[in-house]
């Protein structure tokens, strides 16, 4: 009659029937769930004596696909952490030296990979501290250091950088030998009209 998927009826019966009229209304922002509801309600799915409806309607989680991410993250072994409404800690990052950049590194590790606390501590983005911890994790403080304007030695070249470095050269010495041949086809017409 009104046009609407079936599924979505029986979505919003779900929520009706959990939330009351609270549950029909349009959301402005994202729930908010504790460390500890996510991993109770990921072990009750593990456990098998729940499905996932009577899960969600338990907890009063959004939907089957948050249970699901959540569900994922742990069995990738990744925290449950608490969603406290987005991470906007400093919207603009500012330059750092390498020393900084290690500092922060550190204290972030040392308070649980917390890049928001770490970016508010810091007045560095959220961003910045999420890539300088990555960086930290795969190639030490060394990882860390500004490489921009450097260029690479030839022994740290990736062979798909070396394959980049090769065609950059082709092309610098077409384009070189193509305008050596306009230069030279100038160079005949204009000794042709000169006779």
């Amino acid at each position: 009659k009104f046009g609407i998927n079936k599924s979505t009826i029986v979505k919003w019966r779900r929520r009706y029937q959990v939330y009351g009229y609270e549950g029909l209304e349009a959301r402005t922002h994202n729930r908010s769930y504790s460390a500890e509801l996510k991993l109770q309600a990921v072990k009750d799915y593990l456990d098998g004596q729940l499905s996932q409806y009577q899960i969600i309607d338990k907890y009063k989680i959004a939907s089957r696909t948050q249970l699901a991410n959540w569900i994922k993250k742990y069995n990738g072994h990744s925290s449950l952490r608490a969603y406290t409404g987005g991470t906007p800690a400093m919207t603009r990052g500012r330059s750092t030296t390498w020393q900084e950049r290690i500092d922060i590194v550190l204290y972030c590790l040392a308070n649980g990979q917390d890049y928001k606390k770490a970016a508010n501590q810091f007045q560095v983005s959220y961003q910045q501290v999420y890539g300088w911890v990555k960086k930290y994790e795969t190639g030490g403080q060394e990882a860390l250091r500004d490489g921009r304007g450097r260029t690479k030695e030839p022994e740290e070249l990736t062979e798909a950088d070396q394959h980049k470095l090769a065609m950059k050269k082709l092309e610098h010495v077409n384009e070189r030998l193509r305008a050596e041949n306009a230069f030279l086809k100038k160079l005949q017409e204009f000794e042709r009209r000169r006779l």
